[in-house]
């Protein structure tokens, strides 16, 4: 019974029963008691989350060192199995399963003589921080201490990593990135950014830009290299050091990961050198001091990374792994403490150069292989269809055959296909998982190119804005991948109850499925329409502004119903357009489980139906929803038409290519119609999204909005109007 529970029975004049509890409350301090190591930043940030959803159902909270609290707390947290041992009234009881791993927990009722009491135990106190995390979310979904469950959860893979490119010394320099820059020098920033990761399980925080040292050291034998003065120079250590112990403070590892052989333009100035792909011993000096100097000047620091490529060129695979082996690997080597390693297989060429010089490295950590999934667009097929490692794509088995036994391959989920649109597909992910989380596999990495999610430049001021930053208004995205990666088997409920606990009772199980089936268009596209670096596609956009196994008519980025005709699949069960209706004309039986261009059509049409009905039901309890939820839902509404727009296209596109096999007119005019009506789609997305989406800087190059692309997708109808039998894309 709580103080409310008091004033009720007040109310009512049950005045013996409300004086006689009120007596007990106030000899109390407070009705929930909590004891845990006070002195661990972790467990802090843990305990206050678990404050704020006891509150949030009227509970008085009172907090208790472990050396110095009640016979009997309510919540007992401890983070190493030793400290049960300083609690007369704990005893053999709290004895940790065997089965919780680092980072893991076990969440208990014991029985003790004054009754029951909740137990979080755990190996370290990243463990310990999930369960007390796990602890608030019960409570909000329970409503209360008295249903939570227990249970032992680990982590599915140890390495559960973002990726986020900085704006300054950026791999990609635009305007979409530029504007990023006082955003991601805030700490005000990082601190929510950080505090979100927390609450989702990721544990890693990996910062990537082409030549990170500048911005972290003034270089003791190359000071010429550093272009800001002592003044800036110590704002910058003082942004470096905070961010890094933030994140140690929430038990997540930071990694700096750079694009190899790059220098500042001050360096290539005051040296004589070219600021790229400068092989000479200077550089190689150069970079070799300044990983060292790094890791001795941020103890709070964990670790580097490199990639291949880019500015390699011209080199052999053993010159690569050279290069890398006597800079990066020989300055980690030369520090005053031991760091971990990112080795990107990124066109390394040859898994057994690189094995070379990870076990000649001898670290105490086993090295992250980082391996992009189906190169720049993980969010496709869960099937490995191409990665990174090669000019062609071809996946190269001898990266993780035979089995690694220091190192384990991250793989990477880039997502250059939807920087505007929220997105959520938890069983996408689930799928991702079962089938690539082998045991050579020890974590994934999530994040894009091009896109940074901080300032949030495609919204415009709108009164249902409640977020400040752009990953704040992607939430359900960052939510689903990063629990999941904690734990594929985290049930639906747990995703439902962030709906309800940000919108209001009743919404939950409704607009998670309406995001399940509506996310899944992209991923299609995807899957469908071939692609490999960062602009050959990018999927919310219907864009491929870089050429990627098909044709390419020239007229503008939009994929035209040529260009979609035209084109190689990427998951390989799926059948092209031309294979299809050259398959179909022959009378040939499709394979086993290959999916057609109209099955592909229908199972989009199916979905985006689906999620216009269910958003037909969400809008009429719109008024009583609070805060974004009239945006979620016109998100919702365009991946709907964008999935609707998508079927019609595809069944276009096989309707036009069977009249230019056969002749049949029937087929020809078929396809113009079709058009006609995947026009009325598009027409749809821009109305659900010009009143709230701004056009904004494309990574691609220009600009971007859905608007923008409408006369591109007449041009279809009139290509469909035109073409003859004959003709020839």
């Amino acid at each position: 019974m709580r103080k409310t529970d008091c004033q009720r029975l007040l109310r009512r004049g049950s005045w013996f029963i409300a004086l006689a509890w009120m007596s007990v409350v106030q000899s109390a301090d407070g009705d929930v008691s909590v004891a845990y190591r006070t002195d661990s930043p972790l467990l802090r940030f843990a305990v206050g989350k678990l404050d704020k959803a006891l509150r949030e159902i009227d509970e008085e909270v009172a907090y208790h060192d472990l050396t110095n609290c009640p016979k009997r707390p309510d919540v007992l947290i401890l983070s190493d199995e030793s400290e049960a041992e300083l609690l007369p009234f704990a005893g053999k009881k709290t004895s940790m399963s065997r089965s919780v791993r680092p980072e893991g927990f076990q969440l208990l009722r014991l029985r003790t003589k004054r009754g029951r009491m909740l137990c979080i135990q755990a190996k370290d106190e990243s463990g310990a921080m999930y369960g007390v995390l796990d602890l608030a979310e019960q409570v909000r979904i329970r409503g209360g201490l008295d249903n939570v469950q227990e249970k032992v959860s680990n982590p599915r893979f140890p390495f559960r990593a973002i990726k986020f490119n900085l704006p300054w010394s950026p791999y990609r320099s635009s305007a979409a990135t530029e504007m990023h820059l006082d955003t991601c020098r805030d700490l005000n920033f990082w601190r929510r950014f950080l505090d979100m990761m927390t609450e989702n399980r990721f544990n890693v925080l990996s910062l990537w830009n082409l030549h990170p040292f500048p911005f972290m050291i003034r270089p003791e034998n190359f000071p010429e290299a550093c272009p800001f003065s002592v003044e800036d120079m110590e704002e910058w250590r003082l942004f470096w050091r905070s961010l890094f112990r933030m994140a140690k403070n929430r038990g997540i590892e930071t990694y700096i990961v750079n694009w190899n052989i790059v220098v500042s333009p001050q360096f290539a100035s005051a040296y004589g050198m070219k600021e790229r792909n400068d092989t000479s011993e200077l550089v190689r000096r150069y970079t070799r001091e300044c990983v060292t100097q790094v890791i001795n000047e941020y103890e709070d620091l964990t670790g580097l990374g490199v990639t291949l490529a880019d500015w390699m060129r011209g080199m052999t695979p053993k010159e690569r792994e050279d290069w890398i082996e006597e800079t990066f690997v020989a300055g980690m080597k030369r520090a005053n403490r031991p760091v971990k390693f990112i080795h990107r297989s990124v066109l390394a060429g040859s898994p057994i150069e690189m094995r070379r010089v990870i076990d000649n490295a001898n670290l105490p950590d086993p090295v992250w292989v980082e391996v992009k999934f189906n190169w720049s667009h993980g969010h496709s097929t869960p099937r490995l269809a191409i990665t990174h490692d090669y000019p062609t794509g071809e996946i190269d088995e001898r990266f993780w055959k035979p089995k690694p036994t220091n190192y384990k391959i991250a793989w990477m989920i880039r997502n250059e296909d939807f920087f505007i649109l929220r997105w959520g597909e938890p069983d996408f992910i689930r799928q991702h998982i079962a089938i690539n989380g082998r045991d050579y596999v020890g974590g994934y990495f999530v994040g894009s190119e091009g896109y940074i999610p901080a300032k949030d430049y495609s919204h415009v001021l709108h009164k249902h804005q409640t977020w400040d930053y752009a990953f704040e208004k992607q939430w359900l995205f960052y939510r689903l991948w990063g629990r999941l990666l904690y734990d594929p088997e985290a049930p639906n409920i747990v995703f439902e109850a962030a709906f309800e606990r940000r919108y209001g009772k009743g919404v939950g199980k409704t607009m998670l499925r309406a995001y399940t089936l509506a996310s899944r268009m992209p991923l299609r596209l995807a899957s469908f329409h071939a692609a490999t670096w960062d602009f050959t596609l990018y999927s919310e956009g219907f864009l491929a502004a870089a050429r990627s196994r098909g044709i390419s008519d020239g007229v503008s980025p939009f994929i035209s119903i040529d260009e979609l005709i035209h084109h190689e699949t990427l998951d390989p069960t799926f059948i092209s357009i031309p294979d299809y209706v050259k398959g179909v004309s022959a009378n040939e039986k499709m394979a086993e489980g290959s999916v057609t261009p109209l099955q592909i059509a229908a199972d989009s049409e199916r979905d985006g139906r689906t999620v216009l009905s269910l958003i037909e039901s969400l809008r009429t309890q719109a008024r009583v929803h609070p805060g974004a939820f009239e945006c979620e839902l016109d998100d919702l509404e365009t991946w709907a038409n964008l999935s609707l727009y998508c079927a019609d296209k595809l069944r276009a596109g096989v309707a036009l290519q069977t009249f230019r096999h056969t002749g049949l007119l029937s087929e020809k005019e078929k396809a113009v119609s079709l058009l006609e009506q995947a026009e009325v789609h598009w027409e749809n997305v821009v109305s659900a999204t010009k009143s709230h989406y701004r056009e904004v800087p494309y990574v691609g190059g220009g600009t971007f909005s859905w608007q923008k692309y409408g006369e591109q997708v007449k041009r279809d109808i009139e290509i469909a109007r035109q073409v003859t039998q004959t003709e020839k894309p």
